[in-house]
């Protein structure tokens, strides 16, 4: 069943057709009017392909509604220059309660699109607690998946943990200081150690689990405590993100990209052409495609910079037949971007096969101040600690509500404010007067074709209920979170004006009370769809 707006689409490419005009549906733009006098929809169609046909826009307009078919159209009007308003009869409009109903939990939902995503996200060493930017990310990255997976995508969450290099030596040598120091050693820990308290926990439990069984002098003692290490934090971070609701399909380690010499064979074979030698480093040409400067590969001293395990990880990933990597990453990753595109373009991808999204810091507010420090830890505010003090829904909304690009301040004091104020009580409260209209008119019958309705408030509602479907496909388009929250919040604001202005229950007249029963019942529906997409909860009862 199309929706009004792809139903007028399809009548005007008809229509167009007649006077000698190709169109497809995706070029036709429909809007939804912003004052009720210029009807429900308006489309710029004439304006745009008037020309073609050697007339102005005017004209085209007036030819254009006399081959229009009208059905389900009340009036249609010629606007300024040739803009064409819809007056939809209000059948038409009211038709989406019952698809909605009907549709449950499924509607908004797109079409199965055959086309599969990886989504790349967090990605945290594992040498310590979540922070803010992690929370973030995460909030973004599984928002962005949610939202593919409901347009109709085929989306793998991915999460690559960086376990080599010189954090990870430094995660093993932190826990051996603070077991000699149990042992009653005289050492300090090096300023460049890891000193946050979850060190002292971890080298605890390895001294407990091992009873004291375990050889400091031998040789792979120091790589076993630091892989017992290494898979606590692991842990940690797993179980912080399943508060978060965020799960993983796969978990990568850089030690199997690094492992079998495959790096360096991915270097000799399939960059030999665009590699040379300058100071005794190896740098790529990537010059050649997207990039500001050839980047290097190989230092001089013989081991890897960053950037070329990460070729040969994003290779990998391609190889299991993506046809999109996402990765989502802090905003100080800016010079990654083509310098990637530019790896991969070497290899015959085109440069969308990879897109990057981008995220900005969050400053936490409290009482007007900037909060850095938390007074439970004496460090940053973890991901786990800020869930406590506001709730996982609030943290998660908080952190999308604005697109990624942007700087977010995170105040804590209107998270916690239970007014419509705060956008995550002002949306679910919404859900929750609906529920409660529902149970206390639960021995009425509902009238799915909504028949009696008509009041603005209905069909603001209404016409807001019809746009979520294309919302999802938006959202998707852009991988913008954001553009969910803008249209839960006004969604909201509909809901709360329907439920003042609009009696409800009115048992007198149970006709209308039957039609705003059902308009009751599609927007708690539509309202639970829209939170769902984003990670967030719909409660009944408030």
């Amino acid at each position: 069943m199309m929706n009004i707006e792809q139903n007028l689409k399809q009548k005007i490419v008809s229509a167009a057709s007649e006077l000698g005009v190709v169109l497809t549906p995706e070029e036709v733009i429909i809007e939804k009017s912003k004052a009720v006098e210029h009807g429900d929809y308006a489309t710029n169609v004439a304006l745009k392909n008037a020309n073609k046909v050697g007339m102005n826009p005017r004209q085209f307009a007036e030819k254009m509604i006399e081959a229009l078919d009208k059905e389900g159209i009340d009036k249609i009007e010629i606007a300024g220059p040739g803009f064409i308003n819809f007056f939809m009869k209000s059948d038409a409009i009211n038709a989406v309660v019952k698809k909605i109903i009907a549709e449950g939990d499924n509607y908004g939902r797109g079409e199965k699109k055959n086309f599969k995503i990886n989504v790349e996200f967090v990605s945290a060493n594992p040498t310590g607690d979540l922070h803010l930017g992690h929370a973030r990310c995460a909030a973004v990255g599984d928002s962005i998946c949610r939202i593919y997976e409901f347009a109709g995508y085929d989306v793998t969450r991915e999460f690559y943990v960086n376990n080599a290099g010189n954090q990870i030596a430094t995660l093993g040598k932190s826990l051996d200081i603070r077991l000699r120091q149990f042992k009653g050693e005289k050492v300090e820990m090096p300023e460049d150690s890891y000193h946050a308290h979850d060190i002292i926990d971890i080298a605890k439990q390895f001294d407990k689990d091992f009873a004291g069984k375990y050889d400091t002098s031998a040789g792979d003692y120091l790589q076993n405590l630091t892989q017992y290490g290494m898979k606590k934090e692991l842990e940690k971070i797993e179980n912080d993100l399943a508060l978060f609701r965020t799960k993983f399909d796969i978990y990568s380690f850089e030690t199997d990209v690094r492992k079998d010499n495959n790096v360096q064979k991915v270097l000799e074979s399939k960059f030999a052409k665009y590699s040379y030698q300058q100071d005794g480093a190896t740098f790529l040409r990537t010059t050649d495609f997207l990039d500001d400067k050839d980047r290097a590969v190989v230092k001089s001293d013989g081991s890897y910079t960053y950037f070329m395990p990460d070729i040969c990880y994003h290779l990998i990933k391609l190889s299991r037949g993506y046809d999109l990597l996402v990765d989502v990453l802090g905003a100080d990753h800016y010079g990654y971007i083509n310098r990637m595109k530019s790896a991969l373009m070497m290899q015959g991808y085109s440069k969308e096969t990879l897109e990057v999204e981008l995220v900005q810091i969050v400053r936490l507010i409290k009482d007007g101040q900037e909060v850095k420090m938390s007074k439970r830890t004496g460090a940053g505010i973890s991901l786990r600690e800020l869930c406590e003090d506001v709730g996982v829904d609030a943290a998660r909304y908080f952190f999308v509500s604005r697109a990624a690009s942007s700087h977010l301040d995170f105040d804590l004091n209107l998270a916690l404010e239970q007014s419509s104020s705060n956008p995550v009580y002002y949306a679910q409260y919404a859900h929750a007067r609906l529920s409660k209209v529902l149970e206390l008119a639960k021995d009425i019958e509902v009238d799915e074709s909504a028949a009696k309705l008509g009041q603005k408030q209905e069909m603001d509602l209404l016409k807001t209920l019809i746009e979520f479907p294309k919302t999802i496909e938006n959202a998707a388009k852009n991988r913008g979170p954001h553009i969910i929250t803008t249209y839960i919040q006004d969604l909201a604001s509909k809901i709360h004006a329907f439920y003042t202005e609009c009696r409800v229950i009115d048992r007198e007249h149970l006709d209308v009370t039957a039609s705003r029963l059902a308009l009751a019942k599609a927007s708690r529906i539509v309202m639970k769809n829209a939170l769902n997409v984003i990670g967030v909860s719909a409660p009944d009862v408030m």
